[in-house]
């Protein structure tokens, strides 16, 4: 776009330097989502006097010689889920219509701090829970690479945001690989960072064991800039943690020399797409080019962490969701004689199909006389994989693997079997489920121009391990946007 850098460095590189003035970057982003957002479905919201009035003030702050932070001038989109005061928050439900918390997202209000520009709220499969972001009470988010396909879900707002060039970073949510999966659709970067590491005050819960505020972007380098500002403890998250030193850019130079790469080649064999295998054999030899050493590791089979994620998420979705009842949240359901009919009424109109189907689940492996035999089950697996992740973490100093078995699917494609859904995230669930920081970049494309991914997982403390050998990997190039 003119006038408009395709990159955060290159964006606040040339707003340092007098280049280029706020007003006049902003408006094609802006223009931009006039044009396109309607096609992609990417936003639900769109700040456009918002952002307008944002820019102004930073530029004013430039002029006076005042650098507003690191993100200065930043358009980033945030996904519903995440709170920001005043606005419209929906968690692409119906239930939700009309929300407007009274609080912000500490992570928003970090990046905010930073000199970003939130332009909008991004659309996404609805409280979190969906591959393809088909499951939006709101429409469907479309890939910008193919308009018949789908952008990954469930931060697949902020993914076609990005790669349809309506902002230049995002922040998502990951709960089972909700940015990763998304990010290997769409070319870009995004790193789920480690348990505790990015506060989830103000992010509207799915798995809370399970979920993180996350960014994305279209380098390593852009999203290591969005991580470190929004990184950290924070007093209104008792889970929030602070380990270890923000990711350093300027150490990246050096090539990743001696560093070993665990590699599950049984993880590569049937359900993998031909072209998903072949761009992630050349991500191998890319690496082993540069000097890190692959190591042939032996994990669970990943169907395991599949059937346990789907227990303890759909357990905690249950317990979560329960609050959704017509009498604090949304639209309440008329006309009703009991309060046992409303919250019948409400639930059952506000929620989609997807989010019922995992009440019901969840309510069902937390029953009594079930619990046991499927809650406890799945509790006992979590530590055994943590377990067998730690294990082979202390032989390699980090974990490559693909992001997901297939380039991004077709529209509607898997709708009809919630299984097949399910398995898009095969590849994503084990770092929730163990807790560690994992990266999905881009390899290439397909034949077909489709976006190809891989990803890089462990070990705790490892985002700026993880984000340095991705920059090595690409050189700070990113995926040339589609176009349109």
């Amino acid at each position: 776009m003119r006038g408009a850098p395709g990159t955060v460095s290159a964006l606040t590189a040339a707003l340092r330097n007098g280049a280029l003035r706020l007003p006049e970057v902003i408006e094609p982003y802006l223009d931009r989502i006039r044009k396109r957002n309607d096609e992609l479905g990417a936003l639900l919201h769109v700040f456009d006097e918002g952002a307008r009035s944002r820019a102004r003030e930073l530029q004013r702050r430039l002029d006076a010689g005042d650098w507003p932070g690191p993100l200065t001038g930043v358009p980033v989109a945030v996904k519903d889920n995440i709170s920001l005061a005043g606005h419209p928050t929906t968690a692409g439900s119906r239930i939700l219509k009309g929300f407007r918390p009274v609080y912000t997202a500490t992570a928003v209000e970090r990046l905010e701090a930073s000199g970003a520009i939130v332009i909008g709220k991004a659309n996404l499969d609805e409280f979190a829970m969906g591959s393809s972001n088909e499951y939006s009470a709101y429409g469907a988010a479309r890939n910008p690479y193919d308009t018949g396909r789908v952008p990954g879900g469930s931060s697949g707002g902020c993914a076609a945001a990005i790669a349809g060039g309506l902002a230049l970073g995002a922040l998502g949510s990951d709960t089972g690989g909700s940015v990763r999966q998304p990010a290997a659709f769409c070319g870009l970067v995004a790193l789920k960072p480690q348990y505790g590491s990015v506060s989830r005050y103000g992010l509207i819960a799915f798995g809370s064991s399970l979920d993180q505020i996350a960014p994305m972007a279209r380098t390593a380098r852009d999203c290591a800039a969005l991580y470190n500002a929004i990184r950290g403890v924070d007093p209104h998250d008792a889970t929030s943690r602070e380990d270890g030193a923000p990711v350093d850019v300027e150490a990246w130079s050096q090539p990743p020399r001696d560093v070993r790469l665990g590699v599950p080649r049984s993880w590569l064999a049937a359900g993998l797409d031909a072209d998903v295998r072949a761009g992630f054999d050349r991500c191998c030899a890319r690496f082993a080019k540069l000097g890190a050493r692959l190591v042939d590791v032996a994990l669970p089979d990943p169907s395991w962490a599949v059937a346990t994620y789907h227990i303890l998420a759909n357990a905690e979705a249950s317990t979560n969701l329960a609050r959704y009842d017509g009498v604090r949240y949304g639209p309440r359901a008329a006309g009703v004689a009991s309060v046992d009919v409303l919250y019948a009424a409400t639930r059952g109109a506000g929620f989609g199909p997807e989010v019922k189907r995992r009440i019901l689940l969840g309510t069902y492996v937390l029953s009594a006389g079930y619990r046991a035999a499927y809650y406890a089950r799945a509790a006992r697996a979590r530590l055994a994989l943590r377990a067998a992740y730690a294990e082979v973490l202390q032989c390699v100093d980090a974990l490559l693997m693909p992001t997901t078995p297939t380039p991004a699917f077709r529209l509607g494609e898997k709708l009809g079997d919630p299984l097949a859904m399910y398995l898009c995230d095969v590849f994503t669930i084990g770092a929730n489920l163990t807790g560690w920081p994992a990266v999905a970049f881009p390899v290439g494309r397909n034949p077909a121009g489709l976006p190809l991914g891989a990803q890089l997982c462990g070990p705790l403390g490892g985002e700026d391990l993880l984000l340095g050998l991705v920059h090595r990997f690409d050189g700070g190039e990113p995926l040339p946007l589609p176009e349109g």
